[in-house]
């Protein structure tokens, strides 16, 4: 079957997560399926789903004989031992004459390049593609189809595809993360478990209490996001370029995606029939009375504030086809000697480098603490690009006062984790302008770094380009970055095994409250559109900033100069102890994210890394002086093996 609209075909694309779904879904109105294999992709918890090859290649000729596609889902992260796997894996999906696959890590385009395959790449969800500049990289890479972020507005679709022309996929149907695209390491560093890599569990949806200024907010989930609903959007959709409707629900049972297939087909249908006539609401009580969640356009029509958040069966973190509970709330695992012990002897395994001495970065928030940066002679001073309020963004003034006292210090711009087409016409002119006087930027995307590459800046990775494989970190470099900042969501196997394999130059976030949950959604909103119902005092932070709270710990949650939110972590990631042996192990450069941090606080950890690094006094005793000033030490990701 083909739809067509004004000349242009319109495909929907169902969800599958078992062979036998899959038989009965292929028959039903849509035009494309998409499920994922035995390894590699985003749905790995849940035992019996997924295909195992021989059904993949049976799925591919039945669809065939149907005239309908199907696409592989290849979209987690690939850690060092999973890439030779991917090898084989990518060999026999072009063997099986599958439609597309999805892809999230750029490793996989680097395969499928080395091994000169013929198969169709369409950028993951995971991929975070929000801009044109991203859109232009892929473009450049191979990518045939971008499945854009949650977060986009079916305005900039339209934008996007009016200037590259490329085949847009779009979510219209079905549960959605509340944090951007891969940018979300809170299951990593609570379980070890990464949501990159098909096995989040759900932090989002737990029940928090939210606190600010000594007060309570009445928000139980609040981050619990209602279901994607777009079946009365069809024109707008098709208006905006979009070539594909996407549902999601590869762990839905099959009555349920039956139903979904059918009623938003049948609407599609209608309107390429009589698109004057085009009922939008017929129908639509069914889905609604059938719904697992409350229902919204999510980011289509602008950014939805609290009415995105689902009010209906409080405790979303379900599969409601099995009634299992993803995860409850869990404390962050404390630093214990025995740990680090541990982590000094896998180590010890990677190719040293006894005279290795890593360099120190730090990002930093204001002026204040870039300046104490300066006199403490830091290797590297990053100038964040998303600025946790009250303070402000950098001026060209501050730019210039900084460059001026630096001395030996390296001064970076930092960018954005999220760039707006607005955000690359300032930074484009900035860029382009007389020289700034840093050293450098501090790009976040594939995107930055295909617009601003040729501005004569080095360029460093930042922790959101997710670094997670040799393959990724040598495409990085091949584009022009001189250094990368491996990805938050490292366990510790993980973690060793890229240092062995990469010759690129790393660096890691040692120490500091990192942002573990990106996102557009403002929580700050529940302070400012609600009643408080009690009087609490925060723990650890300022009461002006706002935390989420269970019983388990505070997670401070700081909204930047562009809105957004970065929750953080509750304790307070710390490789002190460490810092010798990740130096010898192959490790660059060590960073310390000190936005969160009063000026003295910053320095006293300043002093502390130097002080090891420099072989001035061990690293165990600097840890013994240093004195957490959150909810303690914690080793993140690398807690877990």
């Amino acid at each position: 079957m083909t739809r067509i609209f004004n000349g242009k075909e319109i495909e929907l694309l169902a969800p599958v997560g078992t062979f036998d779904i899959f038989k009965e879904v292929i028959q039903a109105s849509c035009d494309a399926v998409y499920f994922g294999g035995p390894s590699l992709n985003m749905r790995m918890m849940r035992k019996g789903y997924n295909f195992t090859l021989e059904e993949i290649v049976t799925a591919a000729e039945m669809a065939h004989a149907l005239n309908k596609k199907v696409y592989v889902t290849v979209n987690n992260l690939l850690s060092e031992e999973d890439v030779e796997e991917a090898r084989a894996y990518l060999q026999f999906l072009e063997q099986a004459n599958v439609d597309a696959i999805l892809v999230q890590d750029y490793a996989i385009l680097m395969l499928i390049k080395e091994m000169k395959l013929d198969l169709t790449i369409h950028s993951s969800v995971m991929m975070n593609v929000h801009n044109l500049e991203m859109v232009r990289a892929l473009k450049e890479l191979g990518v045939a189809r971008v499945v854009a972020s949650r977060e986009m507005d079916l305005q900039t679709a339209r934008y996007i595809w009016n200037q590259s022309g490329i085949e847009l996929e779009y979510f219209i149907h079905g549960d959605m993360c509340v944090a951007d695209g891969a940018n979300c390491s809170f299951s990593s560093v609570v379980f070890g478990m990464s949501g990159s890599r098909g096995k989040c569990m759900k932090p989002c949806r737990w029940e928090y209490r939210v606190k600010k200024d000594g007060y309570v907010y009445p928000t139980d989930y609040p981050m619990a996001v209602k279901d994607m609903y777009m079946y009365e959007n069809i024109p707008e959709l098709i208006e905006s370029g979009i070539c594909s409707f996407k549902i999601e629900g590869r762990m839905r049972d099959l009555n349920f995606i039956l139903s979904l297939v059918n009623s938003y087909g049948d609407a599609i249908d209608r309107y390429i029939e009589d698109p004057i006539g085009f009922n939008r609401t017929q129908d639509s009580k069914t889905l609604y009375d059938n719904r697992k969640r409350d229902f919204s356009t999510a980011y289509a029509f602008g950014k939805p504030g609290l009415t995105n958040i689902n009010r209906r069966y409080e405790g979303t973190g379900k599969f409601y086809s099995t009634g299992k509970v993803f995860s409850t709330p869990t404390a962050e695992r404390a630093l214990t000697g025995e740990r680090v012990l541990e982590l000094q002897q896998r180590l010890l395994q990677v190719d040293r480098n006894e005279h290795a001495r890593a360099e120190l970065a730090v990002r930093v928030n204001n002026m204040d603490q870039a300046r104490m940066v300066i006199e403490e002679g830091a290797d590297h001073l990053y100038l964040s690009g998303d600025v946790f309020l009250p303070d402000v963004p950098f001026t060209k003034k501050d730019i210039a006062e900084l460059s001026g006292i630096k001395g030996q210090t390296k001064l970076y711009l930092g960018l954005p984790r999220m760039m707006t087409e607005l955000h690359f016409e300032q930074y484009s002119e900035l860029l382009s302008k007389e020289p700034l006087g840093i050293d450098g930027i501090l790009v976040t995307s594939i995107g930055a770094i295909h617009a601003f590459a040729d501005k004569g800046y080095a360029m460093i990775g930042d922790v959101s380009l997710n670094i997670y494989n040799h393959l990724s970190a040598e495409m990085y470099a091949n584009l022009g970055v001189t250094r990368l900042t491996l990805s938050g969501e490292m366990t510790a196997e993980h973690f060793a095994g890229l240092l062995q394999h990469t010759k690129v130059p790393l660096e890691a976030v040692v120490h500091g409250t990192p942002t573990v949950m990106y996102m557009d959604h403002d929580l700050y909103e529940n302070t400012e559109l609600l009643e408080p119902v009690a009087e609490e005092d925060n723990q650890y932070v300022d009461n002006s900033v706002l935390v989420l709270m269970t019983d388990k710990g505070e997670n401070p949650v700081y909204r930047d100069q562009n809105g957004r939110n970065h929750l953080t972590s509750a304790k307070e990631l710390c490789y002190l102890p460490m810092v010798t042996d990740l130096a010898e192990a192959g490790l660059s450069c060590l960073r310390i994210e000190g936005a969160t941090y009063a000026v003295n606080d910053l320095r006293t950890i300043i002093r502390a890394y130097k002080s090891a690094m420099e072989g001035q006094s061990s690293a165990g005793e600097q840890f013994e002086q240093l004195q957490p000033v959150y909810a303690g030490y914690t080793l993140g990701a690398l807690q877990f093996n």
